[in-house]
């Protein structure tokens, strides 16, 4: 950032990551007119016109606007950006000169040091950056607190080329990779959870443009929620590219499965029928492969074993870039993109969980599990998916208000979907404790002349069930904000009428 707040955003100096500068000639120009491009992209979305100058070691972008824009750090093939002044030059006093005006304010009272470096062209560059280091910095001195080369308060930052200076005071650090899209697309499944959402977000980063297939074990709440994590991913990372989240229903195919298949191996079949249906999706999208937030070893389904017989499903590749990854290493990435907390949430819902699932299925038992499937209900769900924008997409245009409450009354039924744990650590009064598989199996036989409140960990799951009990003709809401939401609500109006 330059001393000049008020015109710092007017040029930002933007420097290739190191997969661009190395590069041969033709791939370099490629990849840089596509990072340009993202750029432009990207501050358009923030409303700003700009002009993007290319040159064979860095990019400039000129833009008008009264603050620096993040949106340029977050553009895949982006090492750092800078937002800069840029002054004519021809002479070192011209340099100092210039750096004595920007940066007198900034030292006063400060310890401070000066960092000079010459580019482009440097035989053309009648200086060295050690002249402009002592030359400046002593024209700086008398201003300020003292030099401090290792801790300064204030960094001087000068770049010379050829007939112009840059000063700034900071290089912000960006995503680096490659820009989005120089290496075509791919189809990425996603939960909602933290996982998948890491897993998009590196392949964004290797310049893969995605589309997202969410296959909907979970109804209108689940879907939700993954569309919000998606749309973050979308909206802060995505610039160039206008991702589609194609939302499948597989309420039909996990009920088939679930009738005809061996419990043991329900999540490997299930998985397996998730790849085919992302594979569907990614021949009428031209991808060239499919993408999972699977690590080994993290859950039943994604042990060694059973990823092998898992990855036959399909003749397109699968990448899996979490695939060595602690959970630890993926929540950090989480909150570095900003999808933690979307994801907390989500991450919560889990579907089809045997007791005693296996670990290491045989591709010929799995093979003789599959034939007994209604292999119509994939494709007929796969065609008749809802398919969302997700940078044009408005999130609380799809809020179902009506299917969550904030209150309970006194003449309601409350269900308690937690386990049995959580229900002894704290529960609503006089509510009923059921498990959520009971519950989904159970509610047809519920008293229809009873009102129902359903609460969770976290409202996805009592949202899920309410939808479901709704759809029957009951009459049920889900608790607005999950367990945690219900006890500050309850515990609160319990200190208020003492």
């Amino acid at each position: 950032m330059s001393a000049t707040p008020a015109s710092a955003a007017r040029l930002a100096l933007v420097r290739y990551s190191g997969d661009l500068t190395t590069k041969a000639r033709p791939t370099r120009q490629r990849f840089t007119r596509r990072l340009a491009y993202n750029i432009k992209d990207a501050l358009r979305q923030e409303g700003l016109r700009s002009r993007v100058e290319r040159r064979h070691d860095r990019l400039f972008v000129r833009f008008d606007a009264p603050a620096a824009p993040a949106s340029i750090g977050r553009v895949f093939g982006v090492q750092s950006v800078s937002f800069v002044e840029e002054r004519p030059w021809s002479t070192l006093d011209d340099i100092v000169r210039h750096g004595v005006e920007l940066f007198a304010h900034a030292v006063a009272g400060r310890r401070f040091a000066v960092r000079a470096r010459r580019v482009g062209e440097r035989d053309r560059i009648a200086t060295t950056s050690a002249d402009v280091q002592r030359s400046l910095g002593a024209a700086l001195a008398g201003r300020a607190a003292g030099v401090d080369l290792e801790h300064p308060d204030v960094r001087v930052q000068v770049e010379i080329a050829p007939g112009y200076v840059h000063y700034f005071r900071e290089a912000i650090r960006g995503p680096g990779g490659l820009p989005l899209g120089v290496e075509g697309r791919a189809v990425a499944l996603v939960s909602g959870g933290f996982d998948s959402a890491v897993a998009a977000w590196q392949l964004l980063k290797r310049g893969v443009a995605l589309d997202y297939v969410f296959c909907n074990l979970g109804g209108r709440a689940h879907q939700h929620g993954t569309l919000r994590v998606m749309k973050r991913i979308a909206d802060a990372w995505s610039y160039g590219t206008s991702p589609r989240f194609h939302a499948v229903d597989f309420e039909g195919v996990s009920a088939d499965l679930q009738e005809k298949v061996t419990t043991r191996y329900w999540q490997v079949v299930l998985k397996r029928l998730m790849l085919r249906a992302a594979e569907q999706v990614g021949v009428e999208r031209n991808a060239r492969a499919l993408v999972t937030g699977e690590a080994i070893g993290q859950v039943s389904s994604q042990t060694l074993g059973n990823l092998a017989v898992i990855s036959q499903a399909t003749t397109l590749p699968i990448l899996r870039p979490l695939v060595g990854y602690n959970k630890d290493e993926i929540l950090d990435v989480a909150r570095a993109i900003g999808t933690f907390e979307a994801s907390k949430v989500v991450g919560e819902y889990c579907a089809l969980v045997p007791s005693k699932p296996a670990t290491n299925a045989s591709l010929d038992a799995i093979l003789a599990q599959e034939p007994r499937l209604d292999a119509a209900l994939l494709e007929r769900a796969v065609a008749q998916r809802s398919i969302f924008d997700l940078r044009a997409l408005d999130l609380e245009a799809l809020d179902d208000p009506s299917l969550q409450v904030g209150q309970i009354d006194d003449d309601v039924t409350v269900i308690d979907l937690r386990s049995q744990a959580a229900y002894r650590a704290w529960h609503y009064p006089d509510a009923l404790r059921l498990d959520f598989a009971d519950a989904m199996r159970a509610f047809p036989s519920f008293d229809r002349g009873q009102r129902y409140v359903l609460y969770c960990e976290f409202g996805l799951k009592s949202a899920h069930l309410a939808e479901r009990m709704r759809a029957s003709g009951l009459d049920a809401a889900s608790f607005k904000g999950g367990s945690t939401a219900l006890r500050r609500r309850t515990e609160g109006a319990s200190q208020e009428s003492r």
